[in-house]
């Protein structure tokens, strides 16, 4: 990795309060690195004091333009080039499109999920290629390789960013800065909660540590791999089968998962 004479290499985690963001934003710690740590919640300044005097937090709200022009400048503020960019922050919703959830948390998923990854993935970026050095991780999902049924807008907006990355990708591959998309199954987190999913299958069983997960997607990035499925051995199995199953097949095994009240 490359690193301003004399400092350790900056890594900006975004999404960083809880979950894989935390984990990812300790395992940069771990290996060496300063990082920026950024959440719309009161809880990153907590994760900071946790993860210790090489976090720094920034509290915006990256569903906002607003929040990603400020992400931005308090990058630019510290002076140093970015040397890996996790793209983690993200939500979700759980229910029927038509009939229960609500169009402003709809968009508000599509604003955080989608909008602010390219929003700010337009700003850093042409910096590292300028350097011609850099690594970037998107947290994407396993939900972007299947139609989302009771997830709709989720799914999709996964199913966006595992796009964008490999795109962005291919569009480097005659520079030094490398993009990997990291593809979570079920995870630990607080997602399924937030989602209003606790009632579901999915919600309600076993799940993938992130701190496995945030170790995973690390490392992939570090040595430059285009993608890795995040999570345990079923979370990998469940991955390999959706390659080769029909879409309208995994639509309706997804209907068992996050349909309402699936859990009991």
């Amino acid at each position: 990795m490359t690193a301003t004479p004399g400092t350790r290499p900056f890594a900006v985690v975004t999404g960083a309060s809880s979950g894989i963001g935390y984990e990812l934003a300790r395992t940069f710690v771990e290996n060496g690195f300063d990082v920026l740590a950024a959440a719309e919640d009161a809880g990153i300044d907590t994760a900071a004091a946790e993860l210790g005097a090489a976090v720094r937090p920034v509290r915006v709200d990256l569903a906002t333009y607003e929040g990603v022009e400020a992400l931005y400048q308090a990058i630019a503020a510290t002076g140093r080039p970015v040397d890996a960019i996790a793209l983690n922050a993200g939500r979700g919703i759980g229910g029927d499109f038509v009939r229960d959830t609500d169009l402003r948390d709809e968009l508000n998923v599509i604003d955080l999920n989608v909008t602010s990854t390219v929003h700010l993935a337009k700003r850093v970026l042409p910096d590292m290629v300028a350097r011609n050095a850099g690594r970037v991780l998107f947290t994407s999902s396993i939900a972007s390789t299947m139609p989302g049924t009771y997830q709709a807008v989720y799914n999709a907006s996964k199913s966006f960013v595992q796009s964008f990355a490999l795109a962005l990708r291919a569009e480097l591959k005659d520079t030094d800065v490398t993009v990997t998309s990291l593809m979570p199954g079920p995870t630990e987190t607080e997602f399924f909660e937030r989602a209003d999913m606790l009632d579901t299958k999915v919600g309600a069983g076993d799940k993938d540590d992130p701190a496995v997960v945030a170790k995973q997607g690390f490392e992939a990035m570090m040595k430059g791999k285009e993608r890795v499925v995040g999570g345990g051995a079923k979370t990998k199995v469940m991955a390999a089968a959706g390659k080769v199953t029909p879409d309208s097949v995994k639509a309706a095994q997804h209907r068992k998962m996050a349909e309402p009240g699936s859990a009991s």
